[in-house]
């Protein structure tokens, strides 16, 4: 269903997490931390409570394996034919049992050169759980899903079957892969010669009968000499006429490359699913086929950007009616930003939507980043690690372990090229001293989302670290992709802050047990604390209450909603925080006026305290040392179904808390576990308004 890219995805929220580094640091680099240990094999790095699918995991090459799978309480042991004998890894290896894993949803590291990438969707109806046997160099992130009860899916979610297979049309798209694989529609064609400088307007398609179009096909072609001049054109398409482009990028970056130079002769620079760069009968062929609606008119130019004009340019575009409503559907952006010189200790923003084409709120789906992380052939700047807000969100709902882990590699990838459908390192030299030209120094990657994208209803930061510490000095370049429509799908409607007087009673929050407020000076999950000296994420204080029983409070809603997401600000020192949500109907006094009913249960593994196991020998012993964090704030969601919000104009909110008495490692002491309560935020889904 990848023609429904531009959906929006109302009631999903994506999550990533990792075995990243607690203290900020880059310690592993960012591998074996661990939430918990149910013992020396069963090493947890993931742990989620609820409806969901897992749609990606990745690792570093086999290390971790064999890894458990914990779908609705059944373990299952994944492989890949390296786990048998990881200090004599196998050559052309695959995931096992491959009937269930089979390429080209997964590659290993032979293919990838440094990891195993996973991108089966594993759906869990009540929880899943991740952990690794082995713990030696125990590098992962996990992109999944959760989804607002009763939501409208493509298909009901029913726990993962180990002896099935994915549907063969998925493969076979995926094998398609740098093909046309746009479906037939209107095109039109035409040539023209791009200037060196200025604008020159390629195409602008009118409004169609229906209402809107699509574009489900562009592609240029040009003399292979005038690749190189060809790479720094930049594309800009703009949307029924709005004040600014969507999509303004550097040719190359925008399919996919840091640059069209060609350093050993492939036909395929890029061969992705959503773009390919491919050299052929002395020309080169771009063409891009993300689903682009637009309304009224869509108007694409070029600019150039060199010393000469490129003559002898093809175009085509291929487009088709559009047959959604205008507001289940968001503009196609790709949006480029020019990085020479980063600033010491804060991450690169790659996308804050908030300035986006005049700013306010969007809607839509982060679905990928195209970018060059070095102008000098130096990889070392692949330490950094992405960071990804959404919706106001103080805690990155998304942290990975690594820039080449996020471009679908490990290990710099060897200093080696690669291109997947999703993922890639299409160019740079392996070294400085190998480089063939200074073209051949742009260092590249791109990573696309498809089915594991990332929702928004509100508004998308999309951040990535440079460096290990955010300290490189390297000149980045990136393009950021993502459907986005004015207008939110994600209200807040009401907040309540514990621990203050005038909120609590304007909530009618009730805790029988809770603690006396008390202060916590702390911070939320980032970067490093200190650079050079200087502070550069300061503590700050919040005042909150711990419970041990029940608390219940009032929130107002928009009655008009699809449900509701609860954000919860809490003291992630208490581990395993787990309690059962019961919803009523809430009267003008704030009191229940209607039975309670279950909501689910909200589960948050973990800690800011966790076990650090990173032995030098692959098949080293599991170590057990505990490392704990000083950022205690954290940020956590719970979605609560439509049938329990829908028409109502506030809702009565009971949490009961549920404990958890699972020890950190076997025999370690249990640790005081509570429910932490600094403030809870109601936000509602709605429909976008509809555009202009």
């Amino acid at each position: 269903m990848w023609d429904k890219w531009p959906q929006q995805r109302i009631g999903a929220r994506a999550y990533m997490r990792s075995t990243y580094d607690r203290t900020g640091g880059n310690r592993g680099p960012d591998a074996s931390h661990f939430l918990y240990q149910l013992a020396d094999d069963h090493n947890v790095t993931l742990d989620v409570h609820g409806p969901g699918v897992l749609y990606f995991a990745r690792y570093n090459h086999w290390h971790g394996s064999p890894w458990h799978y914990v779908v609705d309480g059944v373990d299952h042991l994944i492989r890949e034919t390296s786990t048998a004998d990881p200090n004599r890894p196998a050559e052309n290896s695959v995931f096992l049992p491959e009937r269930a894993l089979p390429n080209p949803l997964t590659w290993t590291w032979s293919v990838t050169k440094g990891a195993d990438l996973m991108w089966v969707p594993i759906p869990f109806e009540k929880s899943f759980q991740m952990a690794y046997s082995r713990t030696r160099y125990g590098t992962g992130y996990y992109i999944y899903h959760h989804y607002v009860p009763g939501a409208e899916l493509s298909q009901p979610i029913r726990a993962w079957d180990v002896n099935g297979a994915p549907d063969a049309d998925v493969l076979e798209l995926l094998r398609s892969a740098g093909t046309d694989i746009a479906p037939a529609g209107t095109s039109t064609v035409g040539k023209l010669t791009i200037p060196k400088s200025g604008e020159m307007r390629v195409l602008r398609l009118p409004a169609l009968e229906q209402g809107g179009g699509v574009i489900r096909a562009l592609s240029f072609s040009a003399p292979q000499k005038s690749a190189g001049e060809l790479s720094n054109v930049r594309l800009r398409i703009t949307w029924d006429d709005r004040a600014e482009p969507s999509v303004d990028a550097p040719l190359a970056l925008f399919f996919g490359a840091g640059t069209f130079y060609n350093r050993d002769g492939r036909e395929h620079l890029v061969k992705a699913l959503p773009v390919n760069v491919r050299f052929a009968d002395d020309r080169i062929h771009l063409a891009c086929y993300f689903p682009m609606p637009f309304f009224h008119t869509a108007t694409i130019s070029l600019a150039g950007a060199g010393t000469e004009d490129i003559a002898d340019v093809k175009w085509a575009v291929r487009f088709e009616p559009l047959k959604s409503p205008k507001n289940h559907v968001g503009y196609f952006h790709a949006t480029y930003r020019d990085h020479p010189e980063p600033q010491a200790g804060r991450d690169l923003t790659l996308l804050d939507t908030r300035d986006a084409e005049g700013g306010g709120d969007w809607t839509g789906s982060f679905i990928g980043t195209s970018f060059i992380f070095s102008h000098n052939a130096n990889l070392t700047t692949l330490e950094g690690d992405p960071r990804f807000f959404f919706d106001d969100s103080n805690s990155p709902q998304a942290q990975g372990t690594g820039t080449e882990e996020w471009g679908g590699g490990g290990d710099y990838w060897g200093g080696r090229n690669m291109t997947l459908p999703l993922a890639g390192h299409p160019c740079g030299a392996p070294s400085l001293k190998e480089a063939k030209h200074d073209l051949d120094k742009i260092q590249s990657a791109y990573r696309f989302l498809l089915a594991d994208l990332m929702p928004f209803g509100k508004n998308a930061r999309i951040t990535l670290e440079h460096g290990g510490a955010n300290t490189s000095t390297e000149h980045y370049e990136t393009v950021t992709y993502w459907y986005g429509l004015p207008g939110a799908s994600v209200v807040q409607t009401d907040e309540l802050k514990v621990a203050d007087e005038a909120s609590e009673r304007e909530h009618a929050y009730v805790s029988p047990d809770a603690s006396q407020p008390y202060r916590i000076k702390s911070r939320y999950e980032l970067g490093v604390d200190e650079l050079q000296g200087k502070e550069v994420y300061p503590a700050h204080e919040e005042v909150g209450r711990i419970m041990k029983t029940t608390s219940e409070f009032t929130l107002k809603l928009e009655p008009e909603n699809f449900g509701v997401m609860l954000r919860r600000t809490l003291d992630y020192a208490y581990p395993h925080q787990r309690a059962d949500v019961c919803v009523a109907d809430a009267g003008a006094d704030g009191a229940a006026s209607s039975e309670f009913k279950s909501a689910g249960v909200w589960h948050l593994a973990g800690s800011s305290t966790c076990v650090y196991s990173n032995p030098r020998e692959e098949l080293g012993e599991t170590q057990h040392n505990v490392v704990t964090s000083n950022r205690r704030f954290r940020e956590d969601e719970f979605l609560i179904g439509r049938e329990l919000t829908r028409g109502r104009h506030a809702i009565r909110v009971r949490v009961k808390f549920t404990p958890l008495n699972i020890p950190l490692m076997p025999g370690y002491p249990l640790t005081e576990t509570a429910w932490s309560e600094i403030k809870y935020a109601a936000y509602c889904f709605v429909m976008p308004p509809m555009p202009k």
